[in-house]
């Protein structure tokens, strides 16, 4: 079985301004990692393609596209609120990143893939059932995990998200939809103080303060989410994978290293190994500093591939 490693150059079309920290230069170090190193020629090298309508529609409502797309700017870029901006070429990257999910899914469950990592942007797991925001336009992973939902043989989907800033979109997307479990560890109080006190049992939320030591990480995986995994029993799992969490990161004021993914990886990859066939789709989030960030997807993927 093989690690499939799914990506799309126009996703660097996306472009928020210079100085905004969502920069195509995040992809760009990834690739540049992994060409390096020589782990891109151990991946199944997999181009993105767009996502449609009635994918986008499995997670969000139906407008939602079409609402984005009327404030799509001919040239130059469009805030859609603080964070958030549009470039002529950002709904297409959107369509890629969330169709590479789909994509992911789709060969992961035919056997195609024993897992799979999706390297694109823009972000999705702020993106709600009807608002963009916090970088986000499509719940990637959202409309991955609803997809999957849809096929033969799935029942529960599990969404695994260890980036800094707490999955407001994806909660609000399954928070009431009890055969998805979405597990998030988070800084907090912080960025987006949407639905982090949400009381569901298919939420598990896991805040953790600024400048706290990785234990309080660790600790987290092991005696909230693997509890409420083995509970639930996963047919897929979906990674939320957020590399800000790390020290160098500039978004954030947590104290990961390169080793605590790696670390966490090797929990969800074994989980999945022993109960759901190894199914896993990884999907890029946040991760700001391109230098770690990169490292940290190459440990992500040396685990995720059996090295």
């Amino acid at each position: 079985m093989t690690t499939a490693f799914i990506t799309h150059k126009d996703c660097m079309l996306h472009n928020m301004g210079p100085e905004h920290p969502d920069t195509p230069m995040r992809l760009a170090a990834i690739n540049k990692v992994l060409e390096r190193t020589g782990l891109i020629d151990h991946l199944d090298q997999v181009t993105a393609v767009p996502v449609t309508d009635e994918q986008i529609a499995l997670a969000h409502h139906r407008l939602h596209r079409k609402r984005l797309e009327a404030k799509l700017p001919e040239s130059g870029i469009v805030y859609t609120d603080d964070d958030t901006a549009m470039c002529p070429d950002t709904l297409h990257a959107a369509s890629l990143s969330a169709g590479a999910v789909v994509l992911a899914t789709n060969r992961v469950l035919a056997g195609k893939a024993e897992n799979a990592f999706c390297a694109v942007r823009p972000p999705g797991h702020h993106a709600e059932y009807n608002l963009a925001m916090g970088f986000c336009f499509y719940n990637n992973v959202a409309i991955g995990a609803a997809h999957a939902l849809e096929q033969p043989g799935i029942e529960r989907v599990a969404i695994l998200d260890f980036d800094v800033h707490h999955c407001n979109g994806t909660v609000d997307i399954f928070k009431d939809r009890p055969e998805v479990l979405v597990c998030s560890t988070f800084q907090h109080p912080y960025y987006p103080e949407r639905y982090h006190e949400i009381d569901r049992p298919n939420i598990i939320n896991c805040p953790i303060a600024a400048h706290t030591a990785p234990d309080m990480f660790h600790d987290a995986i092991q005696q909230r989410w693997l509890p409420a995994l083995a509970e639930h029993r996963p047919d897929i799992i979906f990674i939320s994978a957020g590399f800000d969490a790390h020290r160098e990161d500039p978004m954030a004021d947590l104290n990961l290293e390169e080793d605590d993914f790696r670390q966490v990886t090797q929990v969800i990859k074994q989980f999945a190994d022993q109960h759901c066939g190894g199914r896993i789709i990884s999907v890029l989030e946040g991760g700001y500093n391109p230098v770690p960030l990169a490292f940290c997807v190459q440990a992500h993927l040396e685990v995720l591939a059996g090295f």
